[in-house]
């Protein structure tokens, strides 16, 4: 037994099998060259999630419009809060590798939805005082 497993890689190996060419092969699901994880995937479902919940509720024309409008902007704001904890984790992540250029983008990419998410906690909060009043 050679010691080779599945598609010539080691089970705990983090080195991806070379093609005939020489270059890496990408494992894996991938959109072009971005990976496809389980935390990107659900951070995309909340997102189109939220921001489809949204449209609905801008096309409801009755009472509860503003509540749904509400609900809609607060759950956006923790999606966002979500995306600027994983900017500040890649940035890290990025740093501590050598990457400054990488780094900043994330940090740049972390920062803007993190004003984001607290404009729609503010949106949040006008529309449950507007509902209220």
């Amino acid at each position: 037994m050679s010691g080779r497993y599945d598609q010539g890689r080691e089970p705990r190996s983090q080195v991806t099998p070379r093609r005939a060419d020489g270059s890496r092969a990408l494992t894996g699901p991938h959109i072009g060259r971005v990976r496809i994880t389980p935390s990107r995937a659900f951070i995309g479902v909340a997102l189109v999630g939220s921001l489809g919940y949204l449209v609905y509720a801008l096309t409801v024309r009755d009472a509860t419009q503003i509540p749904l409008l509400a609900t809609g902007a607060a759950v956006l704001g923790v999606v966002f809060i979500i995306l600027a904890v994983a900017g500040a984790y890649r940035a890290v992540r990025s740093g501590q590798s050598g990457s400054g250029g990488r780094a900043v983008l994330a940090a740049l990419a972390g920062g803007v939805a993190i004003l984001v998410a607290f404009g729609a906690f503010a949106t949040a909060a006008i529309l449950s005082l507007l509902w209220r009043g």
